[in-house]
């Protein structure tokens, strides 16, 4: 944990395939289901306005296809719910006049979600 990418390129590769067959859909799924099983219906994960878990999830789901783009091309369609509001959320807008703005920070190999292609699998 304590060792820079490129020192451990290998036990990353194995990981990212862990990853990306066990612990996406165990998550995704998670809140998948959660959604649309909301008595107030599928829009939000927790009532039936906008919540800081529903902004969370779409910074989830952007971050996963920044990561991961193969891979999420293939899954999306695992999660009809959850990409749902995920499109709902980009919609809103103020948040879709600050996602088209100068001020959203782009996503990066300095932060939580990078992308090394040579992780990233189709499967």
């Amino acid at each position: 944990m304590s060792l820079y990418y490129e020192d451990q390129k290998p036990e990353a590769k194995a990981r990212s395939g862990a990853f990306l067959r066990e612990r996406i859909p165990k998550f995704l799924g998670y809140f998948e289901r959660v959604l649309r099983q909301n008595p107030k219906g599928p829009n939000h994960l927790v009532g039936d306005a906008l919540t800081y878990v529903d902004l969370s999830l779409f910074q989830v789901i952007e971050g996963l296809t920044y990561a991961f783009p193969k891979a999420m091309v293939n899954r999306k369609a695992e999660y009809p719910a959850l990409l749902a509001l995920h499109d709902a959320v980009a919609k809103r807008p103020n948040i879709a006049r600050y996602l088209a703005s100068p001020r959203r920070l782009a996503f990066n190999e300095e932060g939580i979600f990078r992308h090394y292609p040579e992780l990233d699998s189709a499967a």
